[in-house]
């Protein structure tokens, strides 16, 4: 499939962030401040943008992803790896600094102790790299933004899709990053991010209902909050609103859950379904992702995930 996806320079949907090596140690027994532990070690390419750019990929959506790598190894991988289901052709690569990483220790659960992010990078990408990496883009159909990029490049590339009316959705990195966002959300059609980075950007503590009204009126057209065990919360300016209980499933790791979500309700709400029901997809794909130690569920394609969301939520009678 290599070939074919990096052929692929007009893809319509276009991933714009991060790209990571993530290096994940499990413990084998419980974390104890002040002393070592055994683990296993695993690497696995991430980035929020990357993964999701790679779940859709997997999901047969012609996507590319725009991002910046090191002149090294880790960048030279993390391209291999990725072309076989994006197209990698507006990843640049620079000498300025090495290719992201991003290691998570995980407990013995499967759940994050502690991360560690080197992302020095994403420092050297500026507006005048987005203006000219905008200029390359073919036809777009929509944009996937996450939040590892300068506040100057997110701010901008709200700004051009609000001027050229293509639907926007912004998915939130973690609790600092998601400051980078400009106050104002007009232009952004999905606005996807979990509690803690919502009320993060929102500044205050609250009920769910009340962090999505204030995410709503910031200008977003739609927000989605995922809440873990919890679920999903959702809201729409036209006054569609409701929660979805989550699937009950083993966890084996939850890193890449978040991203496997956001592809599944970008792959449902672009395949004209409602944020509701897309809501549904993103569950069924982060179910999936829950139950594999990789970050990108290996097996995911349109079938599998077609099969979750009937066995989560029709099969049960959740639809």
């Amino acid at each position: 499939m290599g070939s074919e996806a990096s052929t692929r320079a007009a893809a319509c949907l276009f991933c714009i962030g991060g790209a990571n090596v993530d290096r994940k140690a499990r413990l084998l027994t419980p974390f104890r401040l002040g002393t070592s532990h055994p683990v296993t070690t695993t690497q696995t390419a991430g980035g929020v943008a990357r993964n999701i750019a790679e779940n859709l990929g997997r999901l047969a959506q012609p996507v590319s992803l725009v991002s910046t790598v090191g002149d090294d190894r880790d960048g030279q991988w993390l391209i291999d790896v990725t072309s076989r289901y994006v197209n990698t052709s507006f990843i640049m690569r620079t000498p300025k600094a090495n290719t992201g990483t991003y290691t998570a220790v995980l407990d013995e659960h499967g759940e994050m102790v502690l991360a560690l992010a080197d992302m020095a990078i994403y420092d050297t990408v500026g507006e005048e790299w987005r203006k000219q990496q905008w200029t390359r883009l073919g036809p777009i159909s929509a944009v996937v933004l996450d939040t590892n990029f300068p506040e100057d490049v997110i701010r901008s590339v709200i700004a051009q899709c609000r001027q050229e009316d293509i639907p926007l959705c912004v998915v939130t990195v973690s609790v600092p990053k998601v400051k980078r966002l400009p106050s104002d959300l007009s232009g952004v059609t999905w606005f996807v991010t979990n509690e803690a980075e919502a009320k993060a950007f929102v500044g205050k503590d609250g009920h769910t209902g009340d962090i999505m009204k204030a995410i709503l009126h910031a200008g977003a057209q739609n927000v989605v909050i995922t809440r873990g065990a919890n679920g999903v919360a959702y809201a729409a300016k036209q006054g569609e609103t409701g929660t979805l209980a989550a699937p009950n499933v083993t966890v084996t790791d939850a890193t890449g859950a978040g991203d496997a979500f956001a592809a599944g309700f970008l792959y449902g709400v672009l395949g004209g379904h409602t944020v509701e029901d897309a809501c549904r997809f993103g569950m069924s794909s982060a179910a999936l992702t829950l139950q594999t130690a990789e970050t990108v569920h290996p097996a995911l394609n349109e079938h599998l995930l077609q099969a979750a969301y009937e066995r989560y939520f029709r099969e049960g009678g959740t639809k």
